[in-house]
């Protein structure tokens, strides 16, 4: 029997809510950068360089918990990566490291609108 298709409909919707109650508002973004926010890409290096904005550093998420030292605690992070997921994944793995400030952004297009 083929696997039931059907049951990820709910799975997708469900991890849409959680991710969208957990992005970063608009408001909020603009705020960050004013005060200097790190912008971190956690999509693969293909993906990155495939599209990815120049302001954004590159970490692909299996490589964040041992590279986190490349960023400044102090300051603010916003994260993001193709759809949000990762990046909401990402926002646990700093937290854990110490991080206080850590924001999940969402899909990379999003630093577009902050960013010229």
């Amino acid at each position: 029997m083929d696997f039931p298709w059907i049951y990820l409909i709910p799975v997708g919707v469900i991890g849409y809510l959680l991710w969208s109650k957990r992005s970063a508002s608009a408001a909020d973004v603009k705020a960050l950068l004013e005060r200097g926010a790190q912008i971190v890409d956690v999509r693969t290096k293909g993906e990155f360089k495939a599209a990815g904005h120049p302001k954004a550093i590159n970490i692909p998420a299996d490589q964040l918990e041992a590279r986190a030292k490349e960023l400044d605690p102090a300051r603010p992070v916003l994260l993001c990566c193709d759809s949000g997921s990762r990046s909401g994944f990402a926002v646990g793995i700093l937290k854990r490291k110490g991080f206080k400030e850590v924001h999940n952004l969402g899909s990379w297009r999003r630093i577009q609108s902050f960013l010229s």
